[in-house]
C-alpha cells in the first residue's frame, strides 16, 4: 500500500469524525437540546462544519487525489479506493470554489432557518420563515454559481441528490404518472369509502413506542447498531455505519401514521446497516442517491407494509401493545391504511395521491428557481396547487406551505426523489417478483427476511458504488419509467375498491 494512499484514508477518517460530530449536534438540535442550548450549538456547529470545509478543500488533499489519479498510483488501488478517490476529486474540485466565507454563511444560514421553520410551523406563520427562506434561496444560489457555474440551476440541485438525474428526465416520468394518476384518483375518490370510524379516537403516545420496536425489529432493524428518539419530523441520521439513527412523531389522535414513519426511516435505516462491512464510512459505504435510498424506504413503508399480508404474521402483537386496536379486524385495519383520501399533509398521505404532493412541491420548486416567484406568493401557489391536484385548501400555513422541513435546511430538489423512489419502487416490485415469486405468501408466512435479502443483494450491499441509472440497469435491465407503478395502484385499488 502506498504512503499517499496510507495518508488519503488518515484525511478521510478524520473527516468521517467531523461528520460525525457535526450529525450528533444536529440530532440532539433536532431531539433533546433545551431552547437555551441553541446557542451554543449553532456555534459549534460552525466550528465543525468549517474545520471540515477547511480540510476537504485542503491543498494537501488536492495533491494527494491528483497523485493517486496518476497511473502509476491508481493502478494499485482496488476498485473500492479507485471510486473513493474519483468521487473525493469530484466533490472536491467543486467544494475548492466556493469561498470560507461564503460557506460558513450558509451553515449560519441554515442553523437559524431551520430553527425560525419551527416557530414558524407551531405558531402557523409563514411570515416568521419567509425571511429565512429568502436566505436560503439566495445562498443556493451563489453556492451554485461556484459549484455548478455551467448548469442550470435546478438541475445542479436535483443532480445533487440524484446523480445523473434532471428536470428533463424527472417531467417526463413524472407526466407519465400524473396522467395515468389523476383519472385513478377521480375513480376511487368517488368510489364508496371503507368506514373509519373505529379510527377516530385517543392513542396512547407509550404505547405506540412499544409498536414501533415491534415494527422495528419484525423489518430487520439491527438494534446493536442503531437506536431512536423524538422529532417534530421524522428523519434517520447515518452516523457511522454502526450507529444509525432513526427518530418518529408520535400523536394521541392518530396511531396508524407513527407505524408508517417507523416502517419508512427503519427502511432507510436497514439500507444502511447492510451496505457492505469492508467500505465502512469511505466515499462508497451509505448511499447518496436519494431516489435509491428513497424506494427502499418506501417499498417497506408501502410495497410491504399496505399489504395485508404483511401484518398477518405480527397484527395479533400490535392488538396487545395497542389495546385500542382490540376490536379492530386485521380486514378493518387493511382498509384504513389503504384509504385514499385527499389530504393536506405529505407524510400522512396514502401510497396513491402522495404522488401528487411531490409533483406539487417539484412545481414549487422550478418556480422558484426557473420563474423568481418571490417568497411572499408562495404560500398562494402551494394552496392553488393543493386545489388543482387534490382539490383541497390548506386552512392555514402549518398544514400547507410549512409542513416540511426540507426548505429550512436549503434541501431544494431532494422532494422529487421521494417519487422518483416510488417509480423505482414498482419496478423492483416486479423484478422481485420475477425471482421469488409473488410476495404475498411471502409476507404471510412471516418470511419477510427472504425480502430482505434479495434487497440487500441487489441493492444495500453496493452502497454508493452505483448511480441510479446503473442501478436500474442492473436489477431492472430498463431506464425509469412509471408504468409498472400504475399497474401496481390499478391492480391493488381496482380489488380494494372494486373499481
Amino acid at each position: 500500500m502506498s504512503a499517499k494512499l496510507d495518508r488519503l484514508k488518515e484525511i478521510d477518517a478524520q473527516l468521517t469524525k467531523f461528520s460525525t460530530i457535526s450529525e450528533l449536534l444536529y440530532w440532539d438540535m433536532r431531539t433533546i437540546m433545551p431552547d437555551g442550548g441553541f446557542d451554543a450549538h449553532s456555534d459549534a456547529m460552525d466550528y465543525i462544519e468549517t474545520e471540515s470545509f477547511r480540510l476537504s478543500t485542503s491543498d494537501e488533499l488536492y495533491k494527494l487525489l491528483q497523485d493517486l489519479s496518476e497511473p502509476g498510483e491508481w493502478d494499485q488501488l482496488d476498485d473500492m479506493w479507485k471510486f473513493n478517490v474519483k468521487t473525493m476529486r469530484e466533490e472536491q474540485e467543486r467544494r475548492r470554489r466556493i469561498p470560507e466565507e461564503v460557506f460558513r454563511r450558509a451553515v449560519a444560514i441554515s442553523t437559524a432557518s431551520e430553527r425560525a421553520w419551527e416557530e414558524a410551523k407551531e405558531a402557523s406563520d409563514f411570515s416568521i420563515f419567509a425571511p429565512h427562506l429568502e436566505k436560503q434561496i439566495e445562498i443556493t444560489k451563489e453556492i451554485k454559481s461556484y459549484t455548478h457555474p455551467d448548469m442550470e440551476i435546478y438541475d445542479s440541485l436535483l443532480d445533487d441528490y440524484e446523480k445523473g438525474m434532471d428536470s428533463a428526465t424527472v417531467d417526463r416520468i413524472f407526466s407519465e404518472l400524473r396522467d395515468g394518476l389523476i383519472p385513478l384518483v377521480h375513480e376511487i375518490l368517488a368510489a364508496k369509502q371503507p368506514d373509519d370510524s373505529k379510527f377516530n379516537r385517543k392513542y396512547d403516545i407509550e404505547a405506540e413506542k412499544k409498536v414501533q420496536k415491534l415494527l422495528l425489529t419484525y423489518i430487520g432493524f439491527d438494534w446493536s447498531r442503531g437506536t431512536t428518539a423524538e422529532s417534530e419530523h421524522p428523519f434517520t441520521l447515518d452516523l457511522v455505519p454502526t450507529d444509525v439513527r432513526v427518530t418518529n412523531h408520535f400523536r394521541e389522535d392518530n396511531a396508524i401514521d407513527p407505524m408508517f414513519s417507523a416502517i419508512h426511516e427503519g427502511g432507510h435505516a436497514i439500507f444502511e446497516q447492510n451496505v457492505d462491512p469492508r467500505y465502512g464510512a469511505t466515499p462508497a459505504g451509505g448511499c447518496d442517491y436519494l431516489g435509491i435510498h428513497e424506494s427502499q424506504s418506501r417499498f417497506l413503508e408501502n410495497i410491504l407494509g399496505r399489504n395485508i399480508n404483511f401484518w398477518k404474521p405480527i397484527y395479533a402483537d400490535v392488538q396487545k401493545l395497542q389495546p385500542e386496536f382490540a376490536d379492530v379486524s386485521l380486514e378493518e385495519f387493511a382498509a384504513e391504511i389503504n384509504h385514499v383520501r385527499a389530504s393536506m399533509i405529505r407524510t400522512a398521505a396514502d401510497e396513491v395521491t402522495y404522488c401528487l404532493h411531490v409533483i406539487l412541491r417539484y412545481e414549487v420548486e422550478k418556480a422558484i428557481f426557473r420563474e423568481g416567484v418571490p417568497v411572499s406568493e408562495l404560500p398562494a401557489l402551494w394552496n392553488r396547487k393543493m386545489e388543482e391536484y387534490l382539490g383541497i385548501v390548506p386552512a392555514n400555513d402549518a398544514e400547507g406551505i410549512l409542513q416540511d422541513m426540507h426548505w429550512s435546511d436549503g434541501s431544494f430538489g431532494y422532494f422529487p426523489t421521494y417519487l422518483l423512489g416510488s417509480i423505482y419502487d414498482g419496478m423492483f416490485l416486479e423484478a422481485m417478483e420475477a425471482d421469488l415469486g409473488p410476495i404475498d405468501p411471502i409476507l404471510a408466512e412471516g418470511r419477510i427476511g427472504e425480502i430482505r435479502a434479495w434487497l440487500t443483494d441487489k441493492i444495500h450491499r453496493h452502497g454508493n458504488t452505483r448511480r441510479p441509472k446503473e442501478v436500474l440497469a442492473a436489477v431492472c435491465g430498463r431506464e425509469a419509467t412509471a408504468e409498472p407503478l400504475l399497474r401496481y395502484f390499478r391492480k391493488k385499488y381496482s380489488e380494494y375498491y372494486h373499481l
